[in-house]
């Protein structure tokens, strides 16, 4: 009888690692700026794909990378898509999340933004003003070390902490003096309202663009996200080789003129892949940048946040 109770159990026990290894829904968080996810969800593609492992697709928007990982970090998402600064927030937070993936540097895809009769003309000209950001977002960093290097420390301006739809009523108001952001809303801004750059990330910054997911995720589904890289790649090679067709289909998805789209997509480069040394301190350049500042609370080692993908 105690051999039978004992097989019993252990078949329980089987059946409950089995369904906790069986991913069933893949949640993912997007924002418009991530041209690629934005343009994977509209294909469909995904959802093809993963259909032989009978993993469903869900897709959740969010205005910006610091809200994104938040989603992810109390579980509401399983794999997202943010700027570079974004997951060293979240990681000095205590999030439990993993680097998957980047896309290659794309430093003209953000900017510090003025009104077009602004008699603002360099990033010097910032001190003393107020300028809008999504706090925790790319741009932050950026606009870190523009000031850095115009001589300006970053107690030298007034930041004014604002979402990306805030911040845009906020520079049309003109209650604020400059605004931080990065394509699409850079790319809209600069045609429909005349916005001046006054500094990009070309020469200060990477601007990389990361692929995260909760680290219980990427250990029990390895399967799941390493197919969701490859249908990336697949996206990625349409936009490099036919950026016209490309933002034909995203313009509609993004609620945003071809013109528009088609500058956010030529300013955003594509070859998703996965995580190197070199991109890893880049990061750990980011953080230790924030800690300095006090930004954030500690140090972080940016390596142990890295996913290692399996073996092919």
């Amino acid at each position: 009888m105690m051999n039978l109770r004992g097989g019993i159990a252990l078949l329980l026990s089987l059946a409950v690692s089995a369904g906790a290894c069986a991913a069933d829904t893949l949640r993912i968080g997007y924002q418009k700026s991530g041209t690629t996810l934005v343009l994977l969800k509209g294909e469909g593609t995904l959802e093809k794909s993963l259909a032989s492992q009978g993993v469903k697709v869900k897709w959740t928007e969010f205005p910006g990378g610091p809200q994104l990982l938040e989603g992810l970090n109390v579980g509401s998402i399983d794999f997202g898509f943010t700027g570079e600064t974004p997951p060293v927030f979240a990681q000095a937070a205590g999030a439990n999340l993993v680097y998957i993936a980047n896309e290659p540097a794309s430093p003209t895809a953000e900017a510090i933004l003025v009104p077009k009769e602004s008699a603002l003309r360099k990033v010097g000209d910032l001190k003393g003003k107020k300028v809008a950001l999504n706090k925790g977002s790319n741009v932050h960093y950026l606009l870190v070390r523009a000031l850095q290097e115009a001589g300006l420390s970053y107690g030298d301006i007034t930041p004014v902490y604002l979402s990306p739809a805030d911040a845009r009523a906020a520079f049309i108001q003109g209650s604020v003096d400059a605004w931080v952001i990065w394509d699409p809303f850079a790319a809209a801004a600069e045609q429909q309202l005349q916005a001046r750059t006054l500094r990009n990330g070309q020469g200060i910054v990477n601007n990389y663009q990361f692929y995260l997911a909760t680290r219980d995720f990427a250990t029990a589904h390895p399967r799941v996200i390493t197919e969701l890289v490859g249908q990336i790649r697949l996206v990625d090679k349409k936009a490099v080789e036919d950026p016209a067709a490309v933002t034909r289909q995203v313009a509609p998805l993004l609620g945003l003129p071809e013109d528009i789209t088609r500058i956010a997509v030529e300013r955003q480069h594509y070859q998703a892949a996965f995580i190197t040394p070199e991109v890893t301190a880049g990061q750990q350049r980011i953080a230790d940048t924030f800690t300095r500042l006090k930004l954030i609370p500690q140090s972080l080692n940016v390596s142990q946040a890295v996913w290692t993908p399996p073996a092919q």
